[in-house]
């Protein structure tokens, strides 16, 4: 099988760090992990050296006719959201859009699909502090300002920095599967799901140290343990506050309620062992945490648009 091509875009003023999350993701070798070799490579208008906003010199060995064939094409950000994107820059999105490549703008490289038109009719999300711009700019976008990314199937969208990386690791998770995206999050020592959205980013007081120690502890003995039969009552009393104080924090930390979260963290863990396993569907949905299969099923259905089974004939690596 041929190998996908994954095109980034880069320009003179790109931030190192973002044009560095699309080239960990998929510009490395990760066959060992389960992923596919990617042809990756890095492009512009036009070859030769630009510099980044850090002072740092990149050598550009391709030029935008690399984009036009690319099956992923990466806009890891833009210069300003305030400068409009360039021409040649908006053209190349138009047209991966249509011959349906998969078009990916990270924090506000989202400006850039904007400007292209490929976002209009869609959901969308950018750094927040960009939001209120990009949803005024271009007003048939449905701008989330509080998520970390948008996946809108061909078109994905991320928040700023960091959760360009997140977004990186759900379109692994998506394609790949879930145990895949977690053995490559365990090398980049990061989590392999952040639930909440930008909304935990904004500035706020810091909290107390000590409150803050114990709402860790709580979070991570729920994670060691997310098929126990956990209440809200339960989890509080082992952050030592109150119910209302727990909530309160928990959503300040998390940007989820309790419920929301240890429903992802059940789910994330019957993918792995749908996976990892030859377990049945009863008992994957035991050690799961979830009431029976018939349960496990409707929370598959509704969050992920498939089945136990139909995952895992398409993502187990446990079979033979």
């Amino acid at each position: 099988m041929a190998s996908l091509l994954v095109a980034t875009l880069a320009f003179p003023g790109i931030s190192a760090f973002h044009l560095s999350i699309p080239c960990t993701v998929f510009g490395e070798d990760r066959t060992k992990l389960g992923l596919p070799r990617f042809d990756f490579r890095v492009c512009g208008e036009q070859q030769g050296a630009i510099r980044t906003s850090a002072g740092l010199s990149v050598l550009l060995e391709h030029d935008l006719s690399v984009a036009e064939r690319a099956d992923i094409l990466v806009v890891p950000s833009w210069r300003a959201a305030a400068t409009r994107p360039d021409p040649a820059l908006v053209e190349t999105v138009r047209r991966a859009e249509a011959r349906g490549a998969t078009i990916i703008g990270l924090c506000l490289g989202a400006f850039v699909l904007a400007e292209s038109g490929v976002l209009d009719g869609r959901s969308a999300t950018t750094h927040w502090a960009a939001t209120e711009l990009l949803a005024s700019r271009y007003s048939r976008i449905d701008v989330q300002p509080n998520v970390l990314y948008v996946d809108e199937g061909r078109i994905i969208t991320s928040a700023g920095v960091a959760a360009g990386l997140d977004c990186c690791l759900h379109i692994v998770r998506r394609d790949y599967g879930a145990e895949i995206a977690a053995r490559l999050a365990r090398t980049l020592v990061v989590a392999p799901h952040r639930q909440g959205g930008q909304a935990q980013f904004l500035e706020r007081p810091l909290p107390q140290s000590q409150t803050d120690a114990r709402l860790a502890a709580a979070i991570e003995a729920v994670r060691r343990n997310a098929s126990a039969p956990h209440d809200l009552d339960s989890v509080a009393a082992l952050a030592q506050m109150s119910r209302r104080t727990f909530t309160r924090r928990f959503h300040a930390a998390t940007g989820a309620s309790f419920s929301q979260w240890l429903l992802e963290e059940r789910l994330t863990l019957a993918r792995r062992l749908l996976e990892t396993t030859h377990h049945g569907i009863d008992a994957v949905a035991m050690q799961a945490g979830f009431a029976n299969a018939v349960s496990l099923r409707q929370h598959f259905a509704a969050r992920l648009g498939t089945t136990p089974m139909r995952y895992r004939r398409e993502f187990s690596t446990s079979a033979g």
